[in-house]
């Protein structure tokens, strides 16, 4: 399996554009996790760009939501480590996280949403003036993107990193990518 592949995968089973964005931005920061890690890029990458092939064809149970992405994404050729990274980026199933891989996606996956939410609140809803202090101030406020669990984005110190280096890697990898987040 190659990026177009998984890609062309995504946009054929998912339709929501922010939910597309949201994917892109996991592959961000996957990759950019890699590299920091010392990781096969491309399969962290790919990792983060599938996690969520399945969300509109689970239509949101997510008492199924990443069984059926972890057989899609094997169905494209994906390893192992990546399906089970992907099936236990889902706490409802109760499968521990084991690898770096698991552990990375599961801190990666709500770090989009919460960077996202930083941007949004700018004049200019823009990431590229966007500064890793601002996004460290807004995961303290419990109230802003009350969504995003900040004890999940916390795990980050499984895989060796402190949250503030977390959030400004994941920013910079996002900031990377700005034109395709619409961002």
């Amino acid at each position: 399996m190659n990026r177009k592949e998984a890609l062309d995968s995504i946009k054929a089973n998912i339709e929501n554009e922010n939910l597309i964005k949201h994917m892109l931005a996991t592959e961000a920061i996957m990759r950019a996790l890699a590299r920091r890690l010392g990781e096969d890029e491309e399969e962290w990458g790919l990792t983060g760009l599938l996690h969520d092939i399945d969300m509109e064809l689970t239509e949101g149970d997510m008492n199924i939501h990443s069984k059926l992405g972890a057989d899609l994404a094997r169905d494209l050729g994906a390893s192992e480590a990546m399906a089970h990274a992907i099936l236990c980026h889902n706490d409802r199933h109760g499968i521990s996280r084991e690898t770096k891989l698991d552990k990375a996606l599961f801190c990666a996956d709500p770090l989009t949403g919460l960077i996202t939410a930083a941007a949004l609140v700018r004049p200019d809803k823009k990431l590229a003036g966007l500064e890793a202090s601002s996004v460290i101030k807004k995961i303290k406020q419990k109230s802003f993107a009350a969504g995003v669990s900040r004890e999940q984005i916390s795990l980050c110190s499984e895989i060796g990193l402190e949250v503030g280096e977390f959030i400004e890697l994941g920013l910079v990898a996002m900031q990377e990518i700005d034109a395709a987040l619409g961002l």
